[in-house]
């Protein structure tokens, strides 16, 4: 970090911010690099790359809206800076669950009763970003990733995921953050990681017994989901 502290003076940041906890194939965090601010003006500028809704964009989007409070005391991350970037929006009728469009779709809106393919990543807040399931890691014998198919309105899958891709046009992208209201209810609710220590991590945390008595219970189950709706078969 070199900065020169005099009017007009100019801060170069280049950091691949990896406090940001959420890492994915496709949120590569050596795209979080080169972030600049200038404070040649009274309002600094985030130089970020075109088109606006990059993944660089998208992992600092993320995590100022789940950890802006951290943030409070950083001279860095003021409050101009973080009103530059992306923001998440509440999906309407959604009981809170907050999207950020990564690349809108160009195909059909599903409606209940279809039946959707979906790639997601499955990451969990409460345990800084750990990622407990991906399609892209569910292969078929040729090797390619399987999509995680389901009737939309069935109510066999979490809420926030049915939220999230009710309002989505095939092809399109969206990371959403699901609160644990619209999230895991039971065990029994998909998206399911097949991996057996990868459920007993993930439901274990969620239904923390000990640490819902101590009132954790609105920040346990909170998740980070990416999903592209793949394709979409009226029933």
């Amino acid at each position: 970090m070199k900065g020169q502290c005099s009017s007009g003076c100019s801060l170069s940041v280049s950091s691949r911010l990896s406090f940001l906890p959420f890492r994915s194939q496709t949120l590569d965090l050596t795209l979080a690099r080169n972030i600049e601010v200038s404070a040649a003006s009274s309002s600094p500028k985030l130089s970020l790359p075109s088109p606006w809704t990059s993944r660089r964009a998208a992992l600092v989007a993320t995590f100022s809206a789940i950890s802006s409070s951290a943030f409070s005391n950083s001279p860095f991350w003021s409050k101009p800076l973080l009103l530059l970037l992306p923001e998440f929006f509440e999906l309407p009728n959604s009981g809170g669950v907050k999207a950020l469009d990564l690349r809108l779709g160009d195909g059909e809106l599903p409606i209940d009763g279809d039946q959707v393919a979906i790639h997601y990543y499955g990451r969990l807040a409460a345990k800084q970003g750990w990622r407990f399931d991906s399609t892209y890691d569910h292969k078929d014998e040729t090797g390619e990733p399987i999509p995680f198919t389901f009737i939309l309105g069935s109510g066999k899958v979490i809420q926030g995921v049915e939220a999230a891709v009710r309002s989505m046009k095939v092809h399109g992208q969206r990371r959403v953050i699901i609160p644990p209201s619209q999230g895991y209810q039971n065990t029994s609710q998909e998206p399911i990681p097949p991996n057996f220590f990868d459920r007993q991590r993930l439901f274990t945390t969620i239904f923390n017994p000990t640490r819902l008595a101590n009132g954790e219970g609105s920040t346990l189950g909170t998740l980070i989901f990416d999903i592209e709706l793949v394709s979409l078969r009226h029933q």
